[in-house]
């Protein structure tokens, strides 16, 4: 199946990516990249993503363990970035996301990895916890298109991105992939460290489908455009599912894939707070389930 303008980003022209490039990089003067609107200026300190001008990634490889459409046969070309906007005290990646680990390195040698991510067969390049990186890979993803990059994006991010970097984001991105990590604002501060986070996810997550729609698979079911949304569900109902899938249901289509995730184990700092410390029991992903079939949502699984 080849869909008419796919992948987005090559029927962007180089004056316009690259003006969209230009914007992304002056939000770093006085960053709002992500709900926090720290305005830190990012050229000489950290914002509170402990991140700076340079790009800083964990790992790049084929990853198998991601969702089925993504995977496919040769795997999702997964490049995880280093530190995150989010501060989840049950972070299973805290090594990465809160400590900082990974390495330096520059958009030009990311664009080489993209380019090696697709010459082994990877389905898609995902970038996984893109946000605060945003216009340095939206800068490597140009480099990469002259390279003779031919596969899709997916933006692969906790949901706590400015509506208005979505907006600068269209036409580049194929596959968004956003967690909605909760329900309302209250367990949000309190467990991932964001202000806002239901008010500000809603506007992004409606950003993004309204770019790319549904998901659309292949004849042998791999991704190749639209929305894939993520919901873990916690223990307690601390994620406030049935909000969650209220909103995807009402608000962004029935027809909406969503992956209900039941792997949450209490990592990292789970363990002070006695209502995250253990996993959830089968009942509670049951009724996460059922819930997602009373409200019509035909592609929760």
């Amino acid at each position: 199946m080849e869909l008419p303008g796919f992948p987005v980003y090559l029927q962007l022209s180089e004056k316009e990516f690259k003006n969209r490039i230009e914007k992304l990089y002056r939000i770093l003067n006085a960053c709002t990249l992500c709900g926090h609107k720290c305005e830190v200026n990012r050229h000489y300190n950290r914002g509170i993503c402990n991140s700076g001008m340079n790009l800083k990634i964990s790992s790049v490889f084929p990853h198998f363990g991601e969702e089925r459409p993504l995977v496919g046969t040769h795997g999702s070309g997964t490049i995880f970035l280093s530190n995150c906007n989010c501060k989840c005290v049950f972070c299973q990646n805290f090594g990465i996301s809160h400590l900082g680990e990974g390495d330096m390195i520059s958009e030009e040698e990311i664009a080489s990895k993209m380019i090696y991510l697709q010459d082994i067969g990877c389905h898609n390049i995902n970038w996984v916890s893109p946000t605060h990186f945003a216009p340095q890979l939206v800068k490597a993803l140009f480099i990469a298109r002259e390279k003779g990059l031919r596969t899709p994006v997916v933006y692969n991010t906790g949901g706590y991105d400015s509506p208005g970097l979505i907006k600068i984001l269209a036409g580049i991105i194929d596959i968004y992939m956003p967690d909605i990590k909760y329900g309302n604002n209250k367990n949000a501060f309190k467990y991932s460290g964001v202000k806002n986070y239901w008010d500000i996810v809603r506007v992004s997550v409606k950003e993004m489908y309204s770019q790319v729609g549904d998901l659309i698979v292949d004849d042998f079911g791999i991704a190749k455009r639209g929305l894939i949304i993520r919901h873990l569900v916690l223990p307690n109902d601390i994620a406030g599912s049935s909000e969650v899938l209220k909103f995807i249901a009402d608000e962004i289509s029935k027809d909406s894939y969503v992956n209900i995730m039941k792997q949450y184990t209490p990592y990292f700092k789970a363990s002070n707070y006695k209502e995250l410390m253990l996993g959830i029991t089968m009942q509670e992903y049951l009724r996460v389930l059922n819930r997602a079939k009373e409200l019509g949502l035909t592609r929760a699984n």
